[in-house]
């Protein structure tokens, strides 16, 4: 990993994440996977199972888009607290979600410039115009965003080990700035 440029990362991601989709995988377990293959943590490979149940936007649901949902796992893969009752007291847990440095100033990024680059984070928007779920169109779509998200994983990966977990918050919850 450490010996590729950010962009050939960005363009292996896209490879193995497309190739998995292409192989059967769906939209979340191909971007986990693609992730996990280029060696960014050090968890097993079975952690693509946490990601199937998230294709066709959650069990075919259409709801929140399983490329969302396999980005956002892929970076937690590196930056999610791996054992977050570590941290002795609840103050100091709520603390790293929501603090500044704080994971959520992080991840709170990631939804925001994926409905600014595809429209929604919605798969059932995403993919309305396809009449029917098995038109070569849609999977070519899913395809694009799928490889698309693995780069972004990939952007986000690189991004939380440079600068930490200082970012502004977009548009949240808490309302926190």
């Amino acid at each position: 990993m450490d010996k590729l440029t950010k962009e050939e990362l960005r363009e292996k991601a896209k490879q193995l994440a497309g190739q998995y989709y292409r192989m059967g995988l769906n939209c979340s377990e191909s971007i986990v996977l693609a992730i996990h293959d280029l060696n960014f943590s050090d968890l097993p490979k079975e952690v693509v199972a946490m990601a199937t149940g998230f294709g066709g936007g959650m069990g075919l649901s259409g709801n929140t888009c399983g490329c969302l949902t396999g980005l956002m796992m892929a970076v937690g893969m590196v930056h999610g607290r791996k054992d977050p009752l570590a941290v002795e007291s609840k103050e100091e847990r709520i603390k790293q979600l929501n603090g500044n440095p704080g994971l959520y100033r992080f991840f709170n990024q990631i939804p925001h410039r994926f409905e600014q680059e595809f429209g929604s984070t919605n798969c059932r928007e995403l993919t309305k115009i396809f009449a029917q779920w098995n038109d070569k169109n849609r999977a070519k779509k899913c395809l694009y965003l799928i490889e698309e998200s693995a780069k972004m994983a990939v952007d986000y990966i690189i991004q939380g080990k440079e600068e930490g977990y200082v970012q502004q918050f977009g548009r949240n919850m808490a309302n926190k700035l």
